[in-house]
């Protein structure tokens, strides 16, 4: 499906369980199968393009991958830390996903091993030396052309421990910098100006047999393996980032409500939320379960929206400010985001394609290049390109629903939430929407 053009909704009111689970859980799950003693289930692995590919690259990095209905069955490689990983025998794919290339990069760079890391056209378009050069400071041998993949990694021998201050928030050099630590000789620390998404601290802390990762004072301490990780049995709960897409079609459409059902609330994943409820929008959090990471389900109802400055927290809600943009773009007043010079590396520039989606649909902005105002008004249908941007594409379809409008080239929401149409018809047929229907080509 290239294009969808959509007629405005004038309400809805029903639970989605959008059955679209936690992308960056999948990734990793994947990766750190790779090093525990046994077999590991997966429940609610997400089945996109992005986290396909990093279960394909560890599967030509030796793991076993079956099936147990819908539950996914990592064995990793026997003797893993003697032996180490297998080289792989073709270049390892990554597809579209900036997640696969860059924790992949480290964890490999760990390995020793020779391979070659590459991905689609958008992905080499992406730049890499944010991974590139903490790796080869540390002792990494990987070859590029201007620091965009392919990436070729050379053994140079084992990883020896490292101190590295990191000058990014950033979860992407973070777990890199911790999959490459693991493997290495000697201890190693990492810190970051701020807390990124802790994903990877949170899996090692709940699946280690020994000390691997402690946290202190700001800084994370790796501690190589000696032991495999235990083998885990966990279930994946609905990424809070594709979730927050029908969050934000709850407040723009008047007399609406939606309960998301089973949505991961770590603290680094739901600050988009926060900020909605800094907004006033009415957003409740309800059925709580403990566990490796915290989930439950997210009850959003439609509230009139006033202005917000976002300048703080910016890693955690990096993916979710297109979507954001939105609210903003219908809150009372003018809302600006700053400190967010990552939007310009993502997979657009989500600064520039945020904007041009916005005036498209009538809004006033005014670009920096760490960020934007929107001046609050009201959506006029409009007709937007994602740039090949999956979160693009979603955010603007979402805009559709409210105003009216067109979307191109949206073939990319595959990379990252193939559920999303489904969960967009429920919408649109719901009790209060039955007469509208969307128009694919």
């Amino acid at each position: 499906m290239k294009n969808i053009e959509l007629q405005p909704v004038k309400n809805f009111s029903l639970e989605l369980d959008i059955k679209a689970s936690d992308k960056s859980l999948s990734h990793r799950s994947a990766m750190l199968a790779l090093f525990t003693d046994g077999t590991s289930r997966v429940k609610n692995f997400l089945e996109a393009e992005d986290t396909l590919c990093s279960l394909e690259i560890a599967k030509e990095l030796g793991l076993i991958v079956s099936k147990d209905k819908k539950d996914l069955l990592l064995k990793a490689p026997s003797e893993v830390l003697s032996k180490g990983l297998k080289t792989p025998s073709k270049t390892l794919d990554c597809g579209n996903s900036g997640t696969s290339i860059r924790l992949y990069t480290g964890l490999i760079a760990g390995a020793n091993i020779n391979a070659t890391l590459d991905g689609d056209k958008y992905l080499r378009a992406r730049p890499m030396k944010r991974v590139i050069e903490p790796l080869t400071e540390i002792g990494a041998k990987i070859e590029s052309s201007d620091f965009k993949a392919p990436l070729k990694l050379i053994p140079q021998g084992k990883l020896e421990g490292f101190h590295y201050k990191s000058k990014i928030s950033s979860a992407q050099v973070k777990s890199a910098l911790i999959l490459a630590g693991l493997q290495a000789d000697k201890d190693s620390t990492f810190k970051e100006p701020y807390l990124s998404r802790d994903h990877t601290e949170n899996m090692l802390l709940a699946f280690q047999k020994e000390k691997n990762i402690e946290l202190k004072h700001d800084k994370i301490y790796i501690n190589p393996l000696t032991k495999p990780l235990d083998a885990f049995d966990i279930e994946i709960a609905n990424d809070p980032s594709s979730a927050f897409f029908f969050a934000v079609a709850a407040l723009l459409i008047p007399d609406s409500k939606v309960v998301l059902k089973n949505v991961l609330l770590n603290k680094t994943r739901i600050e988009a939320y926060k900020v909605l409820e800094s907004m006033g929008a009415d957003i409740k959090y309800e059925n709580i379960k403990e566990g490796y990471e915290k989930s439950g389900d997210i009850v959003v109802t439609y509230s009139p929206l006033k202005a917000v400055s976002v300048t703080e927290n910016i890693s955690w809600l990096i993916d979710e400010i297109p979507a954001l943009s939105l609210a903003m773009a219908v809150a009372n007043g003018t809302s600006e985001i700053r400190n967010a010079k990552e939007l310009r590396v993502k997979e657009s520039d989500r600064i520039k394609a945020t904007i041009a989606g916005l005036h498209a649909f009538g809004i006033e902005t005014v670009e920096y290049e760490s960020g934007f105002d929107i001046i609050g008004s009201a959506l006029k249908k409009g007709e937007a390109n994602s740039f090949g941007d999956h979160r693009i594409a979603m955010s603007f379809i979402i805009a559709s629903l409210a105003s009216g409008g067109k979307v191109t080239d949206c073939e990319c929401i595959n990379t990252s939430f193939p559920n999303f149409f489904d969960n967009l018809e429920l919408i649109l047929r719901s009790e209060h929407a039955l007469e509208h229907e969307a128009k694919r080509r």
